[in-house]
């Protein structure tokens, strides 16, 4: 605490700073990876446009296959060598393709080993991340922390793809992969100069992988507001998704956009995650932490309706507005609900809890994708774009009829859980 009684500001927090830092640049060089890959897939490989699909899709498979043991094992083990050890294997695994395509040895099926194994080791590295989090700032300090690092993954959305194109011009696009290869070094150096010492785990006789999986599982069931912000998650992503995947096929097709154009639009939706990271603090504190989140979804992200109205000239601006409402939205939004799961959930219970969350909230993002796929072969591009508005405005309702439209800040204990009926 300061002289006048307050705490100081996490800007002063050298173990956040550390983690803020590394993660920032990690950040940034996955962002290029994402142009990168499939761009290394179909200029130095030629690969089908069904091959980069399937490349997208190992990507985030790891979710729906390795989210929920994931969340078990962050629980038995240190947190912080976890990620260090997670970013080492990255350095390593993204690495290997700038290296292979250097000694002429790259090939399709070593990037879809590469998309796939990064991607296991992103889950981990994730869910073992929210959970140290708590360790390092007190539960008043969570809000704000979120925001810092929500806001840093938008500006890195941002930045990171127009630093790929560059890197891609002049060093090809195996060689920017280099770069993020880098990013998990300097990430591991940044975490290993954390000296903030982790509870240690409970000795005794460990419960079997099977029951913990269960016991995540079951937290998020049984306690109320967890189980809507689940649910919020998902139905949010599961249509989300569908407009990231056809937003560009509406621009270009139907709105006869340049490329160039389509990305700037796109890119917009970062810009909104980026005022949504800094102004949750602020929103939070103004109208309280709980009544923020079900505002934002139900009201802040009416404008995203305005997606499918997008036209001809000036009214292309449209699907800017509305895409930049939707990324404010949810990232106001996402900083409250996942500062109440580090704050409410038991620290030797926060790995698989979180890693329950995301198995259910990111494993709607593939389901997501096939039904938009197959909605517009049936139902045409805009129709579907409608579909999908439509149903990711609704989704705040999930927080609307929840505890959370009774309350004004998000409580930090714990609530008692409500019995579990029937199935979710």
């Amino acid at each position: 605490m300061t002289d006048d009684g307050k705490r100081p500001s996490i800007l002063r927090h050298r173990e956040f700073l550390l983690l803020w830092g590394g993660q920032t640049v990690s950040e940034m060089g996955s962002q290029i990876t994402v142009l990168a890959l499939p761009l290394v897939a179909v200029v130095l490989l030629d690969a089908s446009a069904f091959q980069v699909g399937l490349l997208a899709a190992a990507e985030t498979s790891a979710y729906l296959l390795v989210a929920l043991p994931a969340g078990a094992v962050v629980d038995r083990v240190a947190k912080r060598r976890l990620m260090i050890g997670c970013d080492l294997a990255l350095f390593l695994v993204i690495g290997s393709v700038p290296f292979t395509h250097a000694v002429g040895a790259l090939t399709l099926a070593q990037l879809y080993v590469v998309a796939l194994v990064s991607s296991v080791l992103s889950v981990f590295f994730s869910v073992a991340y929210q959970a140290y989090l708590p360790v390092l700032l007190d539960r008043d300090q969570l809000m704000d922390g979120n925001g810092k690092l929500a806001a840093s993954r938008s500006v890195a959305q941002i930045a990171g793809p127009s630093t790929g194109a560059g890197l891609v011009t002049l060093v090809g696009a195996a060689g920017a992969m280099a770069a993020d290869a880098l990013s998990f070094a300097l990430s591991a150096c940044s975490l290993t100069a954390i000296r903030t010492r982790e509870p240690r785990a409970e000795t005794g006789r460990r419960p079997t992988l099977r029951s913990q999986i269960r016991e995540g599982l079951d937290y998020v069931v049984r306690d109320p507001i967890l189980r809507n912000s689940v649910a919020f998650n998902g139905t949010a992503n599961f249509f989300v998704i569908m407009v990231e995947t056809l937003g560009p096929v509406f621009l270009i097709r139907t709105l006869h956009l340049r490329p160039g154009l389509v990305g700037l639009l796109l890119a917009l939706g970062a810009v909104g995650g980026v005022a949504g990271g800094v102004a949750a603090r602020y929103l939070a504190q103004k109208f309280g932490s709980a009544r923020i989140s079900w505002i934002a979804m139900t009201v802040l992200s009416l404008p995203g309706l305005l997606i499918p109205l997008a036209g001809s000239g000036w009214w292309v601006l449209l699907f800017g507005i509305g895409w930049i409402s939707w990324t404010f939205s949810s990232t106001v939004a996402s900083i409250s609900l996942t500062s109440y799961r580090q704050a409410a959930c038991p620290a030797d219970m926060l790995g698989r809890v979180s890693a329950a969350a995301r198995w259910i909230t990111w494993g709607t993002l593939p389901l997501g994708g096939l039904a938009g796929g197959a909605l517009a072969t049936a139902l045409g591009v805009q129709t579907t774009l409608w579909i999908a508005v439509v149903g990711g405005c609704c989704a705040g309702l999930w927080l609307f009829f929840s505890p959370l439209r009774g309350l004004r800040d998000i409580p930090l204990g714990i609530l008692e859980p409500e019995p579990v009926s029937g199935t979710v």
